[in-house]
């Protein structure tokens, strides 16, 4: 079954959408809806990742199915279907850096397993090592919300059109939370170098 495209109702006409009336079937737990979902969206995601894998099967694999995982987990009625696309790739790069991250430990893992490396000697952290810890503290302590929309914008690289679209609001109220997420952070942060300046 092809991506739902006929997402113009004719004019006069106030009827639901097919994309609208598929995810609304979706949120409601309808199995066969999902069967249809899966096999329309599946095969153009694991094209997308592919791509944005940089050709490493493997790891667009992975990232597909934390794709679809995060999308049972956050699905919502998407009125068009370019709103649903924009949210699932906004999903699927998240997932796909979340697996080029995993992959990046497993490799080191083994890379050290199998080189039988004694334990590393402890050298005194460097200031970025400092501040990259630092930075990675303050962000786990944000809300959940700005903390989320903060990876998804300067981790995940989505878009703030793509980030409103998944958020169902206005490009505007993206960026206010945005600018409000950023200056939060930065006074955290701020506010913890000076304190173990002061150490």
């Amino acid at each position: 079954m092809p991506p739902l495209a006929a997402d113009q109702a004719a004019p006069g006409l106030t009827a639901e959408s097919p994309t609208a009336a598929l995810t609304r079937r979706l949120v409601d737990g309808d199995e066969a809806a999902w069967r249809d979902f899966h096999a329309a969206y599946a095969p153009r995601l694991r094209r997308y990742l592919f791509v944005v894998c940089h050709g490493h099967e493997d790891t667009a694999v992975e990232a597909l199915q934390q794709t679809f995982l995060r999308a049972v987990k956050h699905l919502r009625i998407c009125a068009t279907e370019a709103e649903l696309w924009g949210w699932l790739t906004l999903l699927a790069r998240s997932a796909a850096a979340d697996a080029r991250r995993g992959e990046r430990r497993y490799l080191g893992f083994l890379e050290r397993w199998f080189r039988h490396q004694p334990e590393p000697i402890a050298v005194p952290p460097t200031p970025e090592d400092q501040l990259e810890s630092t930075l990675a503290s303050e962000l786990a302590a944000l809300p959940p919300a700005e903390r989320e929309l903060l990876e998804q914008k300067y981790l995940a690289g989505g878009s703030v059109r793509e980030l409103a679209a998944a958020l169902g609001t206005t490009e505007k109220a993206v960026e206010s939370r945005l600018t409000r997420a950023r200056q939060r952070l930065k006074t955290a942060l701020l506010s913890r170098l000076q304190n173990e300046d002061r150490a």
